[in-house]
């Protein structure tokens, strides 16, 4: 059936708001004007159909049109321009190409700049300025306020202009004092600059008894404020010459009349003598008709300002975020500060806490030597290098390990993860960081050190330092990535790491990650994390059977690295079924907002991490020694699961004595079983 007319609803008075997936006309205040539009309507008919539905003049304003157009997915939309009658045709036949119905289209009601010559606003030729009161609103206009008329006054005018400039300092708590000022278009000009370089916050008051905060009281401030009353955050003002409809003549008073809906706030000011400013005298708020398109940020709030602030919150939590910074800030003085002025004051902050990063090295010792003072036993090894100048050495790498964790990991898993993380500091640098693991399957802190980067010499002095200052444990099962200079250190005789003093495992995570790499193949980076899962050796050979008959070379790849180094049924037990390096990862996450400090306020972040650590498990460990438990809750777990997956098996007992079992499992597979020896065979 032939359609002559299609539905569109029209939308204005408010703001356009868009995002990825979609485009909207929001706010409370905001007016629908449905409309019939001709399928041959052309653009300049759509414009004067809207300019009369919406009943505004169209000499002094223009429309801008935004159609909500949706993409081809039917589920997205995107603002569509409509400025021609293509553009119109294209919207309007949405409708017969989309299953949409009505079309929505948001109008943005522009103001037309003034050309020059005679406007609406007309110019009186009274002088004289009994007071300026200064409305806010929605929708304000200026008008000319009532007066005598006349050029004979002018000399008059004029020898008051000083009586009053001289009486500023006695009238500033007047509600009803009287400006009468000289200097026409110069003046509005003068007041217009004022505003705009202090965005209409700032006014200088040099009279003694004129005050306008709204804390007159100094001893009542904790701190520095930017918004000491009620304007914000304030409009920024245009030049007079520049005003819509607004010719540059003379000083004439006006009184503004606002439409809509006004908050009835105006505010008075006077000229101060000898001097290009204003000082407020009179001022109703708070102002709430603001903007939310103009600039909510404001000059004087700068990241000084923002450092003082934040402060006390960087003190009570190092890994503070930007974002953190930004939302505090809005919350106490209600402006978005930018990203940029938010780091900048973080790290003006940290600088006040801490010192100077190029400091922080020369602290770092005095911060060591009362760590050791303070918690005798705790390990630290310097690494220096020397220079010309007499007593100043260079900074190459530090490793520490504190009492607690060299005493605690005696009785903990012979397991230890390694990992290194980045640090983002001036100096950058690397953070080396190895974990243990308790009974209770939770990771275990062991040590730390701060070295120039990763490499063979790096590596191989933390794991020497671990051997000689922490454990001298034999059989060690070392997690780690095939970081070239950990398999080095791992193999040196030297370092007390080669088998069997210790035993070296990859991460599964990082071993999968190097084959996907190589191979960028998903189906088979799930193969390999099941053969390096697998607990026996038949499910092993089966996971690789199925990758070699899908690619031979990804099987010759894995064919060449040692099976013992990244799969569970050939590790013969020594990594305790702990197969990533996730332990030191994840403390790693815990610091990761502290990678970016000073390294004196880094090595702080881990003492009292690990003695919060330390303390909230050893009343955890005293209540299960108080208990009747005999293992830890992981193990308990452990336990009370494999006797709930043994309760569906058949077992035949041929040898009490010395533990030989026959097992039958539900899918009807054999197990020999030798308990004494710990050995379970399939048949």
């Amino acid at each position: 059936m032939f359609v002559s007319t299609i539905p569109v609803t029209c939308y204005y008075n408010r703001q356009i708001l868009r995002s990825k997936t979609n485009v909207e006309y929001e706010g409370s205040e905001t007016v629908i004007a449905p409309l019939e539009v001709p399928v041959e309507c052309t653009f300049q008919q759509l414009i004067d159909m809207i300019y009369l539905k919406i009943t505004i003049d169209k000499r002094r304003f223009k429309l801008v049109l935004i159609c909500k157009y949706p993409l081809r997915s039917g589920k997205k939309f995107q603002p569509y321009p409509v400025r021609d009658d293509s553009s119109v045709r294209q919207m309007l036949n949405l409708v017969n190409t989309t299953t949409i119905e009505e079309i929505e289209l948001y109008i943005k009601i522009v103001r037309v700049k003034a050309q020059g010559g005679h406007v609406d606003l007309f110019v009186r030729d009274n002088y004289n300025v009994a007071q300026s009161d200064y409305g806010c609103g929605p929708s304000s206009g200026l008008v000319p306020d009532t007066g005598p008329n006349g050029d004979d006054e002018d000399s008059a005018n004029e020898e008051r202009n000083d009586e009053y400039a001289e009486d500023v300092d006695d009238e500033c708590d007047g509600d009803d004092g009287d400006v009468e000022v000289d200097g026409h278009a110069s003046f509005f000009r003068t007041f217009n600059q004022v505003l705009e370089n202090e965005q209409g916050i700032y006014v200088s008051a040099q009279a003694p008894s004129c005050d306008v905060s709204n804390h007159p009281d100094d001893e009542t401030l904790d701190e520095p404020s930017p918004v000491n009353y009620h304007l914000q955050p304030t409009p920024q003002f245009q030049h007079v010459e520049n005003l819509d409809n607004v010719v540059v003549s003379c000083w004439t008073p006006w009184v503004q009349h606002t439409t809509g809906n006004s908050s009835g706030e105006f505010l008075r000011a006077m000229v101060m003598k000898d001097t290009s400013l204003f000082v407020i005298n009179k001022y109703t708020g708070p102002h709430t008709c603001v903007n939310p398109c103009l600039n909510r940020d404001h000059h004087q709030l700068d990241s000084q300002l923002v450092a003082t602030h934040i402060k006390p919150l960087i003190r009570a939590q190092f890994t503070l975020t930007t974002a953190a910074i930004q939302a505090s800030v809005m919350e106490k003085w209600g402006y978005q500060i930018s990203y940029k002025k938010a780091l900048d004051g973080k790290h003006k902050a940290i600088r006040q806490l801490f010192g100077d990063f190029s400091q922080s090295y020369t602290q770092l010792p005095r911060l060591f030597l009362g760590i050791e003072q303070a918690n005798p036993g705790c390990a630290v090894v310097w690494k220096t290098c020397e220079t010309n100048m007499p007593n100043t050495k260079i900074f190459q790498r530090v490793f520490w390990s504190f009492k607690p964790s060299i005493e605690g990991f005696q009785h903990c898993r012979p397991v230890m993860s390694i990992d290194g993380t980045h640090l983002y500091g001036k100096y950058k640098g690397k953070l080396l960081i190895a974990m243990g693991c308790d009974g209770n399957n939770q990771l275990f802190p062991l040590a730390f050190a701060i070295t120039e980067g990763e490499n063979t010499d790096s590596w191989g002095s933390f794991l020497a330092c671990i051997r000689n200052r922490v454990t001298q444990r034999m059989g060690i099962c070392v997690i780690s990535d095939r970081h070239p200079g950990i398999m080095a250190a791992m193999v040196d005789p030297h370092l007390g790491w080669a088998a069997p003093f210790a035993y070296h495992r990859i991460c599964m995570r990082h071993f999968a990650s190097n084959f996907m790499t190589r191979f960028k193949d998903k189906l088979l980076k799930n193969l390999v994390c099941q053969a390096a899962l697998a607990s026996t050796e038949r499910k092993f050979k089966k996971h690789m059977n199925t990758i070699g008959r899908i690619n031979s070379e990804a099987l010759q790849w894995l064919e060449a690295v040692p099976f013992q180094l990244w799969a569970l049924s050939h590790d013969g037990g020594r990594r305790y079924g702990l197969m990533t390096t996730n332990i030191s990862e994840v403390f790693n996450s815990v610091l990761k907002g502290a990678r970016s400090l000073l390294v004196t306020a880094l090595v702080q972040l881990t003492f009292f991490r690990l003695n919060n650590y330390f303390f909230a498990r050893r009343e955890v460990g005293a209540n299960i020694l108080a208990s009747i438990e005999q293992f830890t809750p992981y193990v308990d777990a452990q336990i009370q699961g494999r006797v709930v997956k043994a309760g569906s098996m058949e077992i035949v007992i041929y040898d009490h004595v010395k533990g030989l079992f026959h097992v039958k499992s539900r899918s009807g597979r054999t197990h020999r079983v030798n308990l004494r020896e710990k050995i379970c065979t399939s048949s």
